[in-house]
């Protein structure tokens, strides 16, 4: 790749945050925590096929859940599980929600086109297991995968049930990543960028679909929201001084903005 036109570094969130490197080992040790203070309400390590990868975690609220909410993981899908993010339910189960986190084989062993495979296989053997409207987000990667799943040429048997999406800082096109670094593993070509890039696809009807991204993210993460928004003609929000990293911070209060866009009015 010719250096003058590699965006590895339009991408390189990391590099633009302060003590970036402390995120992951916190979300993790908090992930644990949140694990063991839920006892026998979280269920981890729930298969859904035959790929060491191909598991959910299920937590689930006291009582009768309201529905089934879906946080998938980011990571440029390349790094991380469902195991690091736990914590991250906590505001849905405090609105009476049960929330699965699904796990899906990571780059280089799988592409993408597979990963979104894995993902609607997850939601629905989790929707198997809990009745109810179901909302789908994700985060980064995960908000690629979480609007894939509004994506008109997906059909999965539980899509009637699919109410809300809320991709929270989406890759929506990702013919850039091809010029990245990151493309040795993820081994996008034009075809398959083409073909899992949200923005590029109709949304299916029937599903309300809004955006979220922190207003103090990479211009390129703001500019993939912004066009998946003006693509899919939904709303999209800028979260007044988030970054890439803390940008689901408020998904562990019940209460907050973006548990509201999340979960309000259902």
């Amino acid at each position: 790749m010719d250096q003058s036109d590699d965006l590895s570094q339009a991408y390189a969130n990391a590099d633009f945050i302060t003590d970036a490197a402390s995120y992951p080992p916190r979300w993790a040790a908090e992930a644990a925590t949140f694990r063991a203070n839920l006892g026998a309400r979280a269920r981890t390590g729930i298969p859904y096929g035959p790929g060491p990868r191909q598991t959910f975690d299920l937590f689930l609220p006291e009582g009768t859940a309201k529905g089934l909410m879906v946080f998938i993981h980011g990571g440029y899908w390349l790094a991380f599980g469902p195991g690091d993010w736990s914590a991250f339910a906590q505001g849905a189960l405090g609105r009476g929600w049960a929330v699965a986190m699904p796990g899906y084989t990571l780059a280089p062993e799988a592409r993408i086109m597979a990963m979104t495979r894995e993902i609607e296989a997850a939601i629905g053997a989790a929707a198997g297991m809990v009745e109810g409207p179901i909302v789908v987000s994700g985060h980064s990667a995960g908000g690629h995968l979480s609007a894939r799943m509004a994506s008109a040429d997906l059909t999965p048997a539980w899509a009637d049930r699919l109410k809300r999406v809320v991709p929270i800082s989406p890759l929506a096109d990702l013919r850039p990543l091809m010029r990245t670094g990151m493309n040795e593993k993820l081994r996008l070509d034009a075809a398959e960028a083409h073909a899992e890039s949200p923005a590029l696809l109709s949304p299916r009807p029937g599903s309300e679909v809004f955006v979220w991204v922190g207003a103090q993210e990479r211009p390129a993460f703001l500019w993939q929201a912004r066009l998946l928004s003006e693509a899919w003609k939904c709303p999209w929000h800028a979260a007044s001084g988030r970054h890439h990293f803390d940008v689901i911070d408020p998904m562990r209060a019940a209460g907050s903005d973006l548990m509201q866009v999340l979960l309000g009015g259902l």
